[in-house]
């Protein structure tokens, strides 16, 4: 995972920055992509802050946390809330979370990374022994 305010999403969309805004979502925010790209990540931050309000008491797990991010309407859903189906764009862009390879990707499975992502670096850090 990279966190740049700068970051552009290689799948081809129009995401940018620390959470990946779309260029419709930063418009509707008051700024644009480009506007974002050159912030700071601390100038960002707070335009991330601005886009989590309106989930303020939704996002009850890291899940929805992230949901609320790549696809809002499965905030509050089940972990095997569907998102994508196979033969979509959607799907297309994000086929690589589709975990067990069935041609449906749900919540918990384009979360997974950002759960292990997260689990990772709870660990103690690796102390070599001299």
């Amino acid at each position: 995972m990279r966190f740049l305010p700068n970051a552009r999403n290689m799948a081809g969309s129009s995401g940018t920055g620390l959470i990946q805004f779309m260029a419709a979502t930063a418009k509707g925010m008051g700024t644009t992509t480009s506007a974002l790209a050159g912030m700071s990540a601390l100038e960002q931050l707070d335009w991330v802050e601005k886009y989590f309000q309106p989930y303020k008491g939704r996002m009850k797990t890291l899940e929805d946390l992230y949901m609320a991010i790549l696809w809002p309407a499965a905030v509050g859903k089940e972990p095997g809330y569907v998102l994508f189906r196979k033969g979509t764009l959607a799907y297309t862009q994000n086929d690589g979370l589709d975990v067990n390879n069935n041609g449906l990707i749900t919540k918990q499975e384009a979360a997974a990374k950002v759960r292990e992502t997260l689990n990772a670096g709870l660990q103690p850090p690796f102390y070599a022994e001299v």
